[in-house]
């Protein structure tokens, strides 16, 4: 296995990057999160994890050592391949990651492309116990959250809001202040409704 990749950044693409190790040129799979993250000098170093396949070695490489724990833990969900995890991890930043499998948030992570609600639904029930025992999260304090969003959802669509058009909003609210109360949320909600 190789642990990490240091050398020269030769080229970089929002996918992939070529770096240069003693005359080597390693070409390594990234996310668009690590891509947000590469620094801007020549020399970097990239946390690596190498998947061996019958008609392929590929290298994905990873600024931050914890994105690579996350892509691990994706893999050994069963229907999530490599491209599937790697995606993941370019639409949602690792932290929206495991809040979500956190809360059993099961509309967070089924918005990825390429992810149905069967998939999603499989996310978090294999990965809910390790993402809370692994980043030391308290249960009770993700499912507040996600109490307070479906206590708004159900506010406003008493007041005559179709559910659908809610849903959006209320989910861009909740991520941008996760803490919110509920009335914060339908107070903001009801601004874009």
């Amino acid at each position: 296995m190789i642990a990490h990749i240091q050398g020269k950044l030769v080229e970089k693409s929002p996918t992939q990057v070529v770096i240069d190790c003693g005359g080597v040129g390693y070409h390594v799979n990234i996310s668009l999160h690590t891509y947000s993250l590469l620094p801007t000098t020549d020399f970097i170093k990239l946390f690596t994890h190498l998947q061996i396949k019958e008609d392929a070695h590929t290298l994905f490489g990873f600024v931050e050592k914890s994105e690579r724990e996350i892509f691990k833990l994706l893999l050994s969900v069963s229907g999530i391949g490599a491209s599937i995890a790697r995606t993941m991890l370019s639409s949602l930043d690792p932290k929206q990651i495991t809040n979500a499998i956190a809360s059993g948030d099961v509309s967070t992570i089924q918005s990825i492309k390429g992810i149905g609600s069967k998939t999603a639904q499989r996310v978090i029930l294999d990965l809910k116990e390790k993402v809370l025992k692994l980043y030391d999260l308290d249960e009770v304090s993700m499912s507040q959250s996600n109490t307070n969003r479906d206590e708004a959802l159900s506010a406003l669509e008493v007041l005559g809001f179709v559910r659908k058009a809610s849903e959006k909003i209320v989910e861009k609210i909740v991520k941008e202040a996760p803490d919110s109360s509920v009335e914060y949320i339908i107070k903001q909600a009801l601004k874009n409704l």
